[in-house]
């Protein structure tokens, strides 16, 4: 019965998992707190290797990239990656707009939480970033400073001999042996990780800010299932929604119970080159789209921002709301660069409208107790995009 069950494709092997998960939970809530054990030792090594994976990935497809190979397919992703936040932030003015919520304020906040005071803030962490000590950011698994030195020394060794370039590409390919193992063990991670997510009390407190979650989820699904397919549409010109579902099934399942993007650059790595991309693109779009593509972080941004303008009765005009959805954007690049994500760059937004901090970190507390589906949902749309939008332009340019 288990060799049939590793005869299964992954994504059969998962949905199993996850099915068993649930009904685990349901049925034996109280083994949850060991099964958890399997959904913490997948998460740690995929974190574990993803600093490593992204740093030779990245090295080695630089230093034998050949001209005209794929830098034409770079900046039009970034493009893409751009145009779907903004996009996402502005969908969400509209579904705040149509939807108003109320917050319940008064919520305690942590005061370990540092927010940045502003984007300046944001723009200046992103920068001191790039020039990190290269062991430290592989240790610390800060992607900015990772991508910054994999390029630079890339470059470097463009100039280096043909065996040192065959050696990076043999380090290359030995991560990627070593990933192929890690993703293998997917299921049972999976299974530890939804036990525990479907057994944990605290889901009953999200009743209380349905209308919220509803906001927020729904927004997220209507980027997902309706921006991002007229944007691969228009990109490859073909029928979006097979490689959508395909995106969703494999990439978005896995980011949206391990909630974090870098731990799923592997995942999506690999889901890339089977869906034919060209590993030179799909090395540095990937990793790259990780750090800074965050549509969900947009959405969840302008959803909490909006949701405590309309509790306090701050009036927002039209043009007030698109200024929101760039600096929405802009904050969720910075995201990744920022202890606690998308929930601590909500005070940035809110001085948009002169709400103090103390009501802003107020928002965060609460975004803290709903983060167990919005943190989930929002990891599982921007990691899917990644890798949709990359694979949508390799082969509309193709």
């Amino acid at each position: 019965m288990f060799s049939a069950f590793l005869r299964l494709s992954l994504v059969s092997r998962i949905m199993i998992a996850i099915v068993l998960g649930v009904a685990v939970a349901i049925l034996f809530p109280e083994s949850a707190p060991y099964l958890s054990l399997l959904g913490d030792l997948f998460i740690k090594a995929l974190k574990s290797v993803a600093p490593i994976l992204v740093f030779i990935l990245v090295m080695a497809s630089i230093a034998n990239f050949k001209i005209g190979s794929s830098n034409a397919y770079i900046k039009p992703i970034m493009l893409m990656y751009a145009i779907g936040m903004f996009l996402a932030a502005l969908s969400a003015v509209i579904a705040s707009s149509l939807f108003p919520s109320t917050l319940f304020l008064g919520v305690a906040t942590q005061a370990d939480l540092t927010p940045p005071g502003s984007l300046a803030e944001i723009l200046k962490n992103l920068l001191l970033s790039f020039v990190a000590n290269p062991v430290v950011a592989i240790a610390e698994a800060n992607f900015i400073g990772i991508l910054a030195w994999a390029v630079a020394l890339g470059i470097a060794f463009r100039h280096a001999t043909e065996s040192t370039k065959a050696l990076l590409n043999d380090a290359a390919n030995a991560v990627n042996r070593v990933i192929r193992l890690v993703i293998n063990f997917a299921p049972f991670g999976i299974f530890g990780l939804v036990a525990v997510t479907f057994a944990d009390a605290g889901l009953s407190t999200l009743a209380s800010y349905a209308q919220l979650l509803a906001v927020l989820l729904g927004t997220m699904f209507f980027v997902a299932l309706v921006i991002n397919p007229i944007m691969v549409a228009f990109v490859t010109r073909s029928n979006p929604y097979p490689l959508v579902f395909q995106c969703l099934r494999e990439s978005g399942i896995t980011a949206f119970f391990t909630r974090s993007s870098a731990a799923n650059i592997p995942v999506n790595l690999d889901l890339a080159k089977r869906l034919g991309v060209q590993e030179s693109t799909a090395s540095v779009a990937i990793p790259l789209g990780a750090v800074i593509n965050m549509a969900g972080a947009s959405v969840t941004i302008t959803v909490l921002t909006l949701a405590a303008v309309n509790t306090l009765g701050i009036s927002v005009d039209f043009s007030t709301m698109l200024i929101l959805s760039v600096v929405a954007t802009v904050s969720a690049c910075g995201a990744s660069g920022v202890a606690g994500g998308s929930l601590l760059l909500i005070p940035v937004a809110c001085g948009l409208f002169g709400i103090s901090s103390d009501i802003a970190m107020q928002v965060v507390a609460i975004g803290m107790v709903i983060s167990v589906l919005q943190d989930s949902t929002e990891t599982a749309l921007n990691s899917s995009t990644d890798v949709l939008f990359t694979t949508a332009v390799d082969r509309g340019l193709s």
